[in-house]
């Protein structure tokens, strides 16, 4: 089985990043955590972070046929990109959206998400661990029907 994560614009900066709402893990150790918990389970792990749209629409579409599963977190993209969307929604490959802040807590305008609704599982306000709870999730209840 395959997994792809994929990190939208700004999260090469956590760590650092207005650590009172995203915390002090960096993207490179949330990488890592998942790698671990991979590795563990027999599962091929890519992760990849863009801080452009059309590279995270492109990683989407070249990942057709070759992953299972795709855990994202689309950033600020999650309120604004109808592409990433279709692009989800035209390779067809079941995906966890994961947000470290509870963006329904945060202004209004983070409280719409192109994604939520064609997501198999949204993960919101949990602080990075949220990834390893989509992770956890697609072993426990995935990794056989694959």
């Amino acid at each position: 089985m395959k997994i792809l994560i994929i990190h939208g614009p700004n999260l090469n900066l956590l760590g650092v990043r207005e650590p009172e709402v995203y915390g002090s893990v960096t993207m490179e150790e949330i990488n890592q955590g998942l790698e671990q918990r991979a590795d563990s389970n027999n599962i091929e792990l890519e992760a990849f972070q863009s801080n452009a749209e059309h590279e995270i629409v492109t990683k989407l579409q070249d990942s057709m046929d070759h992953v299972d599963f795709i855990i994202i977190n689309p950033g600020a993209l999650t309120h604004t990109s109808i592409a990433i969307r279709d692009s989800l929604l035209g390779i067809g490959v079941p995906f966890y959206e994961v947000h470290i802040s509870n963006i329904f807590a945060r202004e209004e305008f983070r409280h719409k998400s192109y994604f939520s609704d064609i997501a198999n599982g949204v993960i919101c306000g949990l602080g990075t661990q949220g990834y390893d709870l989509a992770l956890r999730h697609i072993i426990d209840n995935c990794k056989d029907k694959k």
